[in-house]
Parts: C-alpha cells; structure tokens; sequence
C-alpha cells in the first residue's frame, strides 16, 4: 500500500504569518491535532501542532492572536511522497519520532497526512495489506513514544 492510498486529504494548512488564533481555528473545526505551514508560494515549509499552540502561549504569555505561527511552528521537517510506502512511512515515523507525516507532491505542495491513527486503523482491518499489521504498528509508536532526554530518577 502506498501513502496516497491511506492518506487524509486535502490537507489542512495556515500561512507562516497567520496568527496562531488561525492555526487553532483550523484545528477545531477540522477537529485535527495539526495543520501544515506553508509559504506565499503555497509550498510547505514546517508544520504545527495543538501542543506547539499551547507552549507558545504559555511560554510567551500572550493571546494567540498576538503570537504567528512562525514563532511556533516546528524547526525540522520531514515529509515523504504519495508514492511512498507504508512501510517507508513507519520507518520514517519512528526514526524522526513523529506522530504524523505530511505527504507533499513533487513541488513540495502538501496534499495530505498520515498519523499513527490512520496506522492502526488500517492494520487492524480485516483485508489489511500490512504485512507485520499490530506488532509493527505498536513497534512503531514505541519508537516514537521514547523519551529523546530520559529523565533521571531522583536518588
């Protein structure tokens, strides 16, 4: 299975200079935990996420509509093609340690999104065309879910 074949679309996105107000508007009424960030020529450049949103308003102690998305969005990126595989997605998913991967076009125009959630869904559907389905799904989100900084055990 391909990524376009499983993906959700279209993509929802905001512009790198809209208020945050924006991005968490878009968020609420597509009922999604993340829209793409793209740029006057439409292409995207980051991503961010309802997490993002909160710790920047908490961090900066402003109102969303005085902070852009710009000042939160994510510093790394990592997309993949429709023409990717599940497998190419899992993999990317858990060596980034990301939850959900936007799939772009070849001009780097965002067409849609895949998420741990899409993952599961589809590995536990009867005609599934995951190969390792469930163990590889719960591998995967265990990749992501480690902690990057243990948090040391107080002596």
């Amino acid at each position: 299975m391909l990524a376009q074949d499983l993906m959700t679309g279209p993509a929802i996105t905001c512009h790198v200079n809209d208020s945050l107000d924006v991005a968490a508007r878009k968020m609420w009424d597509a009922d999604i935990g993340i829209v793409g960030v793209v740029n006057d020529d439409g292409k995207l450049t980051s991503v961010i996420t309802d997490r993002d949103i909160c710790i920047a308003a908490f961090t900066q102690g402003r109102a969303l509509g005085d902070l852009l998305v710009n000042s939160a969005m994510a510093t790394t990126l990592v997309t993949t093609a429709p023409e990717a595989t599940i497998t190419d997605v899992e993999h990317l998913m858990a060596k980034y340690q990301i939850r959900r991967i936007p799939i772009v076009d070849d001009e780097g125009t965002p067409i849609g999104i895949i998420s741990m959630n899409d993952l599961a869904i589809l590995c536990m559907r009867p005609d599934s065309a995951m190969k390792h389905g469930p163990s590889n799904v719960a591998n995967t989100l265990a990749a992501v879910s480690e902690h990057r900084n243990p948090i040391q055990n107080a002596a």
